[in-house]
């Protein structure tokens, strides 16, 4: 929060610099062999007909739609479309279910009826501690999925329901999901690679 002396531009700067810290942080640990470990489920699942279903709430709805389309568009170069979607995409199917059982039940019941074994599930959660994402990422284990949660810091119950958990080196929502942003253009440009490059 910016103290009553601080300017536009100071404040500017100071959320530049933290953003810039949080990025340079994900360098560090087991973090981009998990990407690239992801990256390479991902690839794998696609090459053998699978598909990546990507889930979250308010901001990580919007990144989870963002990662479906470049990888059912395109990312860094002209190549078939690959199997991805949004769970949150369909409007009519996440208000049906949260008003027919609970809005806990939003993601859990569409990969449920959507996913295959095989396939990877996606759940995004800054907080690690969406109950739906959480619930979701259980349901695609059960049906045999591959699961990954990327979350801020702490992880949470949604890193501790995914057999890969990419927990992001800040507990901001903002610099979360930047740095859930730089992950997954990450992830689509090896996936690109591993299948077309």
């Amino acid at each position: 929060m910016p103290s009553a002396t601080s300017t536009p531009a100071a404040t500017v700067r100071a959320r530049m610099a933290e953003s810039v810290a949080a990025h340079e942080a994900l360098l560090g640990g087991e973090l981009p062999e998990q990407v690239a470990a992801l990256a390479g489920l991902i690839a794998g699942s696609l090459r053998d007909g699978g598909k990546v279903i990507l889930f979250g709430n308010g901001g990580s709805a919007a990144d989870a739609t963002h990662l479906a389309a470049e990888l059912v568009g395109r990312f860094r170069f002209d190549r078939p479309p690959l199997a991805a979607l949004s769970l949150t995409d369909n409007g009519s199917s996440v208000s049906a279910i949260g008003n027919d059982y609970a809005y806990e039940d939003v993601f859990a019941r569409q990969l449920s009826g959507l996913g295959r074994p095989g396939d990877v599930a996606v759940g995004l959660t800054t907080s690690g501690g969406s109950a739906n994402v959480v619930a979701g990422l259980h349901a695609a284990r059960v049906g045999g999925m591959h699961t990954a949660a990327i979350t801020g810091a702490a992880g949470g119950p949604a890193g501790a329901a995914a057999a890969l958990a990419l927990r992001m080196p800040a507990s901001e929502t903002a610099r979360v999901q930047e740095c859930s942003m730089v992950v997954g253009h990450t992830i689509c440009e090896l996936v690109e690679l591993e299948l077309f490059g």
